[in-house]
């Protein structure tokens, strides 16, 4: 890389925009990044983020991001590349954007998983759970395996009628050796998910390992599926209701944290 001339006390560098770097001009004025201010910066993020399939709409004022969690969830390992999937490593910075962003009121997410990864499922459950934004899920179709704890992670859930969740125990494939061990680590990580499951709906523990450990309705496996209006009845789903029902009540919920900060900022 070569010097040119020295000029109103500042050297011009050549080649520096090829290697990604934006030299100082004969001004000193910085590159037109830093020029951007804070909030354009910000929006020009979020945009960038929502390429990979969120939805933003406004009604008044208030602007809810929607989010879809369907097929599998992917996690440490690649899907083939036949398999409709979620890949929670997009997911949690768009869950970071959204929990940041001053624009956007409410979040509604809507699954329709067959399951998948049970970390990476339950680390975006944690996550949705522990915003202070409002959210509500809604399932379609299926909210399966560690879709359970995705949808009762919101602060209300919505079921279709049509809809079915699979209750059953943890799963693994590839190679497993037989031993205590083994044993003990599936059962601590059953634990984790039913105590999110128990916590964060109207089920309890009793009930769901009945549907969990029930060996009468699935031909090859241990477990239950349960329609919407059974979901509903044992706590684990709040309401049975569509699309425009879920974002009734989470504009409701919205206009609800709006008035409270008003309040609190005129104590």
């Amino acid at each position: 890389m070569k010097k040119s001339r020295k000029k109103n006390g500042i050297y011009k560098y050549n080649n520096m925009k090829n290697s990604g770097y934006d030299a100082e001009n004969e001004e000193g004025e910085n590159n037109e990044e830093e020029f951007k201010p804070e909030e354009q910066r910000q929006d020009n993020q979020l945009n960038n983020i929502n390429q990979i399939g969120m939805t933003v709409t406004k009604s008044g004022n208030i602007t809810i991001n929607s989010l879809t969690i369907i097929g599998q969830i992917e996690g440490h390992y690649l899907l083939p590349s036949n398999n409709k999937t979620t890949k929670y490593e997009h997911i949690i910075p768009l869950l970071v954007a959204i929990e940041e962003s001053p624009e956007i009121n409410g979040l509604l997410v809507i699954l329709n998983t067959v399951g998948g990864d049970v970390e990476a499922g339950l680390a975006i459950a944690e996550m949705v759970a522990s915003m202070k934004k409002p959210t509500v899920s809604l399932v379609l179709g299926g909210g399966h395996s560690i879709g359970v704890p995705l949808a009762v992670s919101a602060n209300k859930s919505f079921i279709v009628p049509s809809a079915t969740m699979t209750v059953h125990p943890v799963r693994m494939n590839g190679l497993v050796i037989g031993v205590e061990q083994s044993f003990s680590y599936f059962t601590k990580m059953q634990e984790r998910i039913n105590k999110f499951i128990v916590t964060h709906s109207g089920i309890n523990e009793k009930k769901l390992c009945e549907f969990m450990f029930s060996t009468g309705e699935l031909a090859a496996d241990v477990g239950s599926i349960i329609d919407g209006e059974t979901a509903v009845k044992v706590g684990l789903i709040n309401r049975i209701g569509g699309l425009s029902d879920a974002l009734s009540e989470l504009k409701r919920m919205c206009r609800e944290q709006a008035r409270n900060k008003k309040r609190r900022g005129k104590m």
